[in-house]
């Protein structure tokens, strides 16, 4: 008996037993890395303006690099002062990057021991590159980054608390939303119709081109689309565009970030050295460097070794190129949702929402805040601004470098796919050289319009 009720009453606890309650699902659950980046990018821009502008006499301390000899390196750069910047720096930047990866469920604990070690990395890279000489040359933190990563990813199996810190996507993006605040309509229009012309020219013409060299190499078109937007428009942003555009592989990714940089140092020197030899005139020089080294940053350091209105003419050429980052994103975006489509298991075409889905969002971010400096914050704000968005601008950048140094590996360059791809875009690369000259020529050198007044 007492058996028979001990079954009723485990049945009937079974039978009225509640159903598991749903856990409750967080706000920031829906949260990407490309509004991470947004919410973290806009939010430090927000942060500087309302600064600068409520609080007379505001200017944020950042970091000191720059030094010439090894006085100038102890007493400024290692200073107990600029340590304490430095670390007030990382500092800002860790819980703006920790949160984001806490509240999307990312560890923590595992996120900032990572980040520790890749913030040093960085910040000997800029300290590096802050020195008079190197400076000279025109090599930049990116170069000593990407080189201080792979060194340490490629001699040690990275354990996984590093592997939650190196997002090089994550970092490079939020970057970008912040380079849309220097990136300004009323700059491009100083290039008047030549440099928007060769802008036009280059990235349409060379895109194609490089696409075709991939597939005469037989280079799959998911790494095709990636490394045809790196050499055509600007280099690893326009490939993370290009990547996120097309859901492309991460690896193959990485695998053109890091072509790109180390294809770029010969570039940085050669370039300049061949505008003197050849005798170029400065604006052409420096509209040929503009469209063909893939950052600003880049275009600046070696353009200013030819002169002052080469510098000038390379950073229009590049920021007309930066701003077609938005345009490529989106017709990359239908091109591959309609032509390839390739999770797509019907024959009926894709709609708008497809396009939106694969359209990276981060790109919004980045045309919002370039179109808000252009248009609505004035000129004087802009400028005071401008060097602090900079300076915070390049630490993100530095981690992203950083971070793409240490997933990468150097026998991938020649075991992905036999080494095709580095083929195809060392190829790409020198057909963009040269088609990039003929038009800084024609451009930019009193042939098809009057000589550009740049002073």
């Amino acid at each position: 008996m007492s058996y028979q009720n001990a079954n009723v009453d485990n049945l009937t606890t079974t039978e009225i037993s509640p159903e598991p309650v749903p856990a409750k699902r967080s706000f920031f659950a829906g949260f990407t890395e490309d509004i991470w980046a947004v919410t973290i990018g806009s939010t430090i821009i927000v942060a500087i303006l309302l600064l600068t502008t409520l609080v007379t006499g505001f200017k944020l301390q950042l970091p000191v690099y720059q030094w010439a000899n090894t006085s100038d390196l102890v007493d400024k750069v290692l200073s107990l002062k600029n340590i304490l910047v430095i670390l007030q720096t990382g500092l800002i930047f860790l819980i703006l990057s920790g949160a984001a990866i806490g509240l999307s469920g990312g560890s923590i604990r595992n996120f900032a021991g990572g980040f520790a070690l890749i913030y040093v990395l960085a910040i000997i890279a800029q300290v590096i590159a802050g020195n008079k000489l190197v400076d000279y040359y025109g090599l930049e933190y990116v170069i000593f980054a990407l080189v201080l990563g792979l060194l340490f990813g490629n001699v040690i199996k990275l354990p996984d608390w590093m592997k939650e810190a190196a997002r090089s996507e994550f970092f490079i993006k939020t970057g970008l939303i912040i380079l849309g605040a220097g990136t300004l309509f009323t700059d491009i229009i100083k290039a008047g119709v030549p440099g928007l012309l060769q802008s036009v020219l280059v990235v349409s013409v060379v895109w194609f081109v490089a696409l075709w060299i991939s597939r005469k190499l037989k280079v799959d078109d998911e790494f095709g689309v990636i490394l045809a937007s790196a050499v055509a428009i600007c280099g690893v942003s326009a490939a993370i565009v290009a990547a996120g555009a097309i859901k492309g592989d991460k690896k193959k990714l990485s695998y053109v970030t890091t072509l790109v940089l180390l294809v770029a140092v010969p570039m940085m020197v050669l370039q300049p050295w061949l505008i003197k030899v050849l005798h170029m005139p400065e604006i052409v020089g420096g509209a040929w460097l503009g469209g063909t080294l893939d950052t600003t940053a880049t275009v600046s350091a070696a353009a200013e070794l030819v002169g002052e209105k080469a510098a000038k003419a390379g950073v229009i050429v590049k920021f007309s190129q930066n701003v077609l980052i938005g345009v490529a994103a989106f017709f990359i975006a239908i091109w591959w949702t309609y032509r390839k489509n390739p999770t797509s298991q019907t024959t009926e075409k894709p709609g708008i929402g497809v396009v939106w889905e694969r359209f990276p969002k981060f790109v919004l971010g980045f045309v919002a805040a370039s179109l808000v400096f252009s248009f609505l914050i004035p000129a004087t704000i802009t400028a005071n601004v401008g060097g602090t968005l900079k300076g915070l601008r390049t630490g993100w950048f530095a981690l992203a470098f950083v971070s793409i140094g240490l997933e990468a590996r150097f026998g991938d360059l020649i075991k992905t796919e036999g080494g095709r791809p580095a083929v195809a875009f060392i190829g790409a690369q020198l057909f963009n050289v040269l088609w990039t000259l003929l038009w800084a020529y024609l451009l930019f050198g009193g042939i098809l319009f009057p000589v550009p007044d740049i002073k």
